[in-house]
């Protein structure tokens, strides 16, 4: 049962872990969001967008720490010979707090940045939005 809670530990840690490699870019955070690239914005919104972006910045830091930190401890833990369940749990519901945390900032963020936009920059947002492509899904052939 032990060998089971390990395994099941590391693999969640595994998923869990492949978000963050994505936030860890080195630098300040991107000015311009990747949905805002190619609109035609004007001084006054690029400035609203900037000041926007990085006053989250911090807050999305100290969730970024607080979610490397549980993830760092709780691979120490699954690799320990002395592992404990509930603290590899509270570690694991640590990181999964963080985790919400800065999906929420990220939404809060999207939101203030499309109300800086004119209703026709939104619509091209969308628009772009609309055009990205998602994961891809691996069709069988027939």
């Amino acid at each position: 049962m032990k060998y089971l809670s390990i395994v099941v530990s590391l693999l969640l840690l595994s998923a869990c872990s492949m978000p963050l490699l994505a936030l860890a870019q080195p630098g300040p955070p991107p000015v311009l969001p990747p949905f805002l690239h190619g609109i035609e914005l004007n001084e006054a919104q690029q400035d609203k967008i900037f000041a926007a972006t990085y006053a989250h910045a911090p807050l999305l830091r100290e969730q970024e720490k607080i979610a490397f930190k549980a993830h760092e401890q709780l691979r120490a833990l699954a690799g320990s010979s002395a592992y404990d369940d509930a603290k590899a749990s509270a570690l694991a519901s640590t990181a999964a707090q963080a985790m919400a945390q800065i999906s929420l900032q990220q939404a809060r963020l999207e939101q203030q940045l499309l109300a800086v936009l004119t209703p026709e920059q939104r619509q091209q947002a969308q628009q772009r939005s609309d055009g990205r492509q998602g994961p891809r899904r691996l069709e069988r052939p027939e």
